[in-house]
């Protein structure tokens, strides 16, 4: 695996590393190095040596630093001269840069190709709100036109097989933030993210809010419960790759007792409120959510319990029994 090191003038690489981790879950062979006030070109530089030295493989190292020129950069540019068929630098630093890097080392070996990668990554992630503010792009820059169809679909046409390919189904308080809009997207690879709520599709702020929030290259839409049935019984979503957000379990029963076909729910986050107990850092149940999650398991729903891809997945057996003893421990 690639090692990726950030590299800053002050605090930024610490934070940015903090918030990429936040977004992504726990990295090995990721690390951070910072060039404080009171410090100089030398212990940047230590600090750099220090942290490959720590990388399991220091054949393929990736900096990612604030600013070109700078000391930080200048550092990390001597350390790459003496290993530039394999070692790669890019400056600019931001994080989608850092969250590209870190989910295109799955797929890719080399510190090089990573480089070339993150870079219309960082570019695509600087965004004016609000958005008259953007700069006007130029029509060499302006992307490949799509063979999708556009317009009004006839009714009763028939998309690829006629049915939604679910890629994802996640339970999540927050609906769409980072850990979704970069790590289960870049995993799951959708094409349309669909936030099935029928408080938020009544919520028009909440509602503008989730779609700015949409990931690159991906449509989102915010739909109430009964037209996410509709929309699984229509054929003119057979080429839909879809990654669905309920705010919680009760919304998804629903929806699946509807006849929405999701046979997996991926279970993020529930946040706490009065009446609910703590089960881990993420979940918060009370008597209804553990209601629901067993009729679901009666459905013949599967329970993924992660915050992140890279996270390992709890039992959600063991958590029931945890909710239900806290439970009854509070009557």
């Amino acid at each position: 695996m690639v090692g990726i090191i950030l590299a800053s003038h002050g605090a930024f690489a610490d934070g940015i590393h903090q918030s990429a981790e936040m977004i992504f879950g726990p990295q090995e062979n990721f690390k951070s190095c910072i060039l404080k006030p009171d410090e100089g070109p030398d212990d940047v530089r230590q600090k750099m040596v220090d942290a490959v030295n720590s990388l399991e493989n220091q054949d393929e190292v990736l900096f990612l630093v604030d600013l070109w020129g700078g000391t930080p950069f200048n550092q990390a540019s001597s350390l790459v001269e003496e290993h530039k068929d394999k070692w790669a630098i890019v400056a600019g630093m931001n994080l989608p840069m850092v969250v590209e890097a870190l989910t295109q080392r799955f797929s890719l070996e080399s510190a090089r190709q990573i480089a070339q990668a993150v870079i219309p990554t960082a570019a695509e992630g600087l965004k004016p709100y609000p958005e008259d503010l953007a700069v006007e792009t130029t029509s060499s820059q302006q992307p490949a036109a799509s063979n999708a169809p556009t317009g009004t679909i006839p009714e009763g046409t028939v998309l690829g097989d006629g049915h939604i390919e679910y890629v994802l189904a996640r339970v999540d308080t927050r609906l769409l933030h980072g850990q979704v809009a970069t790590g289960w997207t870049h995993t799951t690879h959708p094409n349309r993210i669909i936030v099935v709520s029928d408080n938020v599709f009544k919520d028009k702020l909440r509602t503008s809010m989730i779609k700015q929030a949409a990931p690159n290259g991906v449509k989102v839409s915010v739909a109430p419960i009964k037209n996410m049935v509709k929309a699984n019984n229509d054929p003119r979503f057979g080429d839909t790759k879809a990654l669905v957000l309920f705010e919680n379990v009760e919304d998804a029963l629903t929806a699946i007792k509807a006849g929405v076909e999701i046979h997996e729910i991926n279970l993020g986050s529930s946040a706490y409120k009065e009446g609910k107990v703590n089960v881990t850092k993420a979940l918060s149940f009370d008597q209804t959510d553990v209601d629901s999650i067993k009729e679901l398991q009666s459905l013949g729903v599967k329970f993924d319990v992660r915050g992140v891809p890279s996270d390992s997945p709890a039992n959600i057996d063991d958590l029931i029994k945890s909710a239900e003893k806290k439970l009854a421990e509070q009557k």
